[in-house]
C-alpha cells in the first residue's frame, strides 16, 4: 500500500490494464503526446505506442463513435472526453449507439466501452466548462455510471469498468485529481457499483458521492463537536444504486441528508431521495434533506461560484434542521 494522488491511480490502472490485455487502447485529445490534460494517459505512447494511444482531432462525436465501433469488433477502447462539457458534443455516439446497441442486438454485440469524463465546478472556468450532467447520463438505460471519490476507487473501478463488456461512464471530478490517498494495488476490489459506508454515526444517514463526499466527512466531524453523528455513505455508483446499503443505514438512524454539486432540480438527489422515501417511509423521523447546487448557470466570479454549491456549512445547517423538533428553530 503506497500513498497516491487521484490522477496518478487512474494512470496506474490504465498501464495496468494495458499491460495485461493488448486489446485495450486510449484515445481522446491530448491522450498521447501531452499525455492527457489532468495527467491521466502520462507515459502511455511512450510504453505503448501510437497505435494504442491514440490522440484525435477535436471532434467528440467522431471519437466518441471511433469507440463504440472498436467495442464492438472486440477491442476495449477507453474514450477521454476532455470535459464533461464537451460530452454534450459526443451524446449521439454515447446515448444512440453506446447504450442502445447490445439491447437492440439481442446481446450479439457486446460493448466493452469505457468512457472518462473529467468535470465539476473546478475554480472559476465559467458556466460552459464547470456542469456536471450526472443527471442527463442517469437517465440513459443501458448506460452505467460510476463516481470514485478516492484514489483507491480510482484505481479500482477503472481497471474493473475496461474488464466489463457494458459501456461505463467515468465521471471524474477535476478537484479530485490531486487528492492524495492510501492505493493498495494488490488488494481484492468490491463490486464495482457497490457503495461503501465511510463513517459510522447514529444520528443521519448522509449519502454523499464524488467531491461532496470529503466535504461531508468535514461536516461530519463538525457536527460531532455538537452531539450529532452522521453515517456517511459513499455510493461509488449513480447507476446501478446499490439500494440495500443505502436503505439499511436510514433504517438504522431514522434520517437521510443527500448532498450533491449538481443542480437540485431533477439530480441524483432527487432520485435517491424519491427511492428511499419509497423504501423507508414508516421509519423515517424527518423528511429527507437534500443539500444540492444552485439551479442556475455556474458565475465565473469566485465568490458567486462558490456560493453556487454546497459547502461543508450548508451541509451542517442541513444536519441541524434534520435534527431540530418541528416548531423550533435550528
Amino acid at each position: 500500500m503506497s500513498e497516491m494522488l487521484y490522477w496518478k491511480a487512474l494512470n496506474r490502472a490504465m498501464d495496468a490494464e494495458m499491460a495485461a490485455d493488448e486489446t485495450v487502447l486510449t484515445l481522446g485529445e491530448d491522450v498521447g503526446l501531452y499525455g492527457g490534460t489532468y495527467r491521466v494517459t502520462e507515459g502511455l505512447m511512450a510504453k505503448y505506442g501510437e497505435w494504442r494511444v491514440r490522440d484525435t482531432p477535436i471532434s467528440e462525436n467522431s471519437f466518441t463513435g471511433l469507440g463504440v465501433g472498436a467495442a464492438m469488433l472486440g477491442l476495449r477502447p477507453v474514450v477521454e472526453i476532455m470535459t464533461i462539457n464537451f460530452a454534450l458534443l459526443a451524446m449521439d455516439a454515447i446515448v444512440n449507439m453506446a447504450a442502445k446497441i447490445p439491447f437492440m442486438s439481442g446481446g450479439q454485440f457486446p460493448m466493452p466501452l469505457t468512457i472518462r469524463m473529467p468535470g465539476g465546478v473546478a475554480r472559476q472556468l465559467g458556466a460552459q466548462h464547470s456542469q456536471r450532467l450526472e443527471h442527463q447520463l442517469m437517465n440513459v438505460p443501458g448506460l452505467r455510471i460510476v463516481v470514485p471519490a478516492t484514489p483507491q476507487d480510482a484505481y479500482w473501478q477503472l481497471r474493473q469498468a475496461i474488464r466489463s463488456d457494458d459501456p461505463i461512464i467515468v465521471l471524474e471530478h477535476e478537484l479530485l485529481y490531486f487528492s492524495k490517498g492510501e492505493v493498495d494495488e494488490a488488494a481484492e476490489a468490491p463490486p464495482i457499483h457497490q457503495a461503501v459506508v465511510r463513517r459510522q454515526g447514529r444520528d443521519i444517514t448522509c449519502i454523499a458521492y464524488s467531491q461532496m463526499f470529503p466535504l461531508a466527512l468535514q461536516a461530519a466531524e463538525q457536527l460531532a463537536t455538537e452531539g450529532i453523528e452522521l453515517t456517511i455513505i459513499d455510493p461509488r455508483s449513480l447507476s446501478p444504486i446499490d439500494w440495500e446499503t443505502c436503505a439499511r443505514s436510514v433504517e438504522q438512524t431514522h434520517r437521510c441528508l443527500i448532498v450533491e454539486e449538481d443542480c437540485r432540480f431533477a439530480g441524483a438527489g432527487a432520485e435517491f431521495a424519491a427511492t428511499l422515501q419509497e423504501r423507508c417511509f414508516y421509519l423515517l423521523d424527518a423528511p429527507i434533506y437534500r443539500v444540492a447546487g444552485i439551479d442556475l448557470p455556474t458565475p465565473f466570479n469566485g465568490t458567486l461560484e462558490a456560493a453556487s454549491i454546497p459547502r461543508v456549512e450548508d451541509i451542517v445547517l442541513a444536519a441541524r434542521q434534520i435534527m431540530t423538533p418541528p416548531g423550533e428553530s435550528a
